[in-house]
């Protein structure tokens, strides 16, 4: 996981492009999803987070995103209330 604040904007880029970051999260509400996602693209840059898997975000505690994930947000929904 890495902190947004933590990264310069030429960093940013050049992990993305590198496939080095590939999700992003709210550190405070505990939710990841896609870089694209219009929900993501509005946090603040102290609350954003980024993984380079789905699978570090989720060993990280966080939860899909219900906008741009909505699938994968409804499969841990029904895990939860089991």
């Amino acid at each position: 996981m890495i902190k947004h604040e933590e990264l310069s904007m030429e960093d940013l880029r050049n992990q993305i492009k590198n496939n080095q970051i590939c999700f992003g999260g709210n550190a405070d509400l505990k939710i990841y999803g896609r870089l694209s996602c219009k929900s993501g693209k509005r946090m603040k840059m102290q609350h954003r987070v980024f993984f380079k898997s789905e699978k570090e975000a989720l060993e990280h505690g966080y939860r899909p995103c219900g906008n741009c994930l909505n699938k994968k947000y409804k499969e841990w929904i029904y895990s939860t209330q089991k």
